[in-house]
């Protein structure tokens, strides 16, 4: 019986997390630069000393992004700016660590220095990044910066720091935020590009989200069920037991 229960509980508590992270990835499908949760689960056995091997958990294995690209439309705003195909902007996190984006909705902060809308400071090759004020702003394809004010030629300020790691080297932060899991910096790629004027939003997909909790909610309630048979069977077997003694 307490197989059954086993079996039950562990395929109960990886339909919970599941169901999380789809929770997760549908109040983000209007969020900007958003990347979706993957969820992957292994069968570990439980094992104890000079006892065989009679029980099974499932166990989260590796919480994985999806590296799909979202669809990416104009804005035109000189401060909105998406990676064109695979990439990430670099930004300084509140650790002061450098931290990976895709949500390229960038602000001015009050001292002139190129922000997330979450106030942290955009990452150039030198650090941060500053705007002059009143100055129009003019991004190239790979991340150069320029003003410009009134008749006087482009200057330029800075440019992107933009990096393209593997995906599987990533974890999530939160806020939109990722870094590299060995907490290392990733190297700048030349061959990273981007768009002026746009904004990459999510790459989650509603309907596949909704019908993705409908099933594991589903799944949840036969996992619910075979802890109920169990719970019976028990009962059963206790009661047949009570009357032979």
């Amino acid at each position: 019986m307490d197989r059954m229960i086993y079996t039950a509980m562990s395929g109960a508590k990886a339909l919970e997390l599941r169901q999380h992270a789809l929770s997760n990835n549908l109040a983000n499908a209007s969020t900007d630069g958003f990347k979706a949760d993957l969820e992957a689960f292994r069968a570990v056995p439980l094992r104890a000393e000079g006892a065989a091997t009679t029980r099974v958990f499932a166990i989260e294995a590796n919480a994985g992004i999806d590296p799909t690209v979202g669809p990416i439309r104009q804005t035109d705003s000189s401060l909105d700016m998406a990676v064109r195909g695979e990439g990430w902007f670099a930004v300084e996190g509140e650790d002061g660590r450098e931290h990976y984006t895709r949500n390229g909705a960038f602000v001015t902060g009050a001292d002139g220095t190129l922000q997330t809308q979450a106030g942290r400071p955009v990452l150039g090759a030198g650090g941060p990044i500053q705007i002059p004020p009143n100055a129009q702003i003019l991004v190239g394809e790979d991340g150069t910066l320029s003003t410009q004010i009134g008749i006087d030629p482009p200057v330029v300020v800075g440019q992107l720091k933009l990096v393209n790691p593997p995906i599987a080297d990533m974890k999530k932060l939160g806020n939109g935020l990722h870094q590299m899991r060995n907490e290392v910096q990733a190297p700048v790629d030349a061959e990273v590009t981007v768009v002026s004027g746009a904004l990459e939003g999510s790459n989650v997909n509603v309907v596949e989200s909704m019908v993705g909790m409908i099933a594991v909610s589903r799944q949840f309630e036969m996992q619910m069920r075979m802890i109920q048979n169990a719970e019976a069977n028990e009962t059963r077997a206790a009661s047949i037991l009570s009357r032979g003694s």
